[in-house]
């Protein structure tokens, strides 16, 4: 069984992630997603509503495994015994961005493959900033995000 790892911030989970979780599935008989907690930023979302999120728009598919990490990449590969760690990218400047931290991360783990998906054109414009900014200043963010999502985030109310 060929699974991999998918890890982010997801603050919010949006629909570029969700594309690359779909492009995931079509390589792998399992994707875990690791909602991770980056301790250098701010987040808008707890890591528990955003597990929860992630989980809504999983629900009802049994290869994808959410959960909790706050630890180094190369230790949850370990962990799950899987050298694969899915990124997507939305152009040059994230990809060199995630092969930098590819050598970094090589460093712990000999073993790590990165495997690089392009996000689609449609996409390439929406980002979890882009859709924090849109919750924030009341601006359409509903083709942003899986429609779980955003019935999460409209549900929880104007505490956002």
């Amino acid at each position: 069984m060929k699974k991999c790892i998918f890890a982010g911030t997801f603050d919010p989970f949006t629909v570029g992630h969700a594309d690359t979780v779909k492009k995931a599935l079509a390589l792998f008989d399992e994707v875990v997603i690791a909602v991770a907690e980056n301790r250098s930023k701010a987040t808008m979302f707890s890591k528990e509503e955003r597990l929860a999120m992630v989980k809504a728009v999983y629900a009802e598919e049994p290869r994808v495994r959410a959960l909790l990490w706050d630890g180094v990449i190369a230790e949850l590969l370990a962990r799950e015994n899987t050298p694969f760690y899915v990124r997507g990218v939305r152009g040059a400047t994230d990809y060199e961005y995630e092969t930098l931290n590819f050598y970094a991360s090589r460093k712990l783990s000999a073993e790590l493959i990165p495997v690089y998906f392009p996000a689609e054109q449609e996409h390439l414009h929406i980002s979890s900033t882009v859709t924090r900014n849109s919750i924030v200043y009341g601006t359409p963010y509903e083709t942003y995000v899986p429609s779980a999502v955003y019935q999460y985030i409209q549900a929880r109310g104007s505490h956002v």
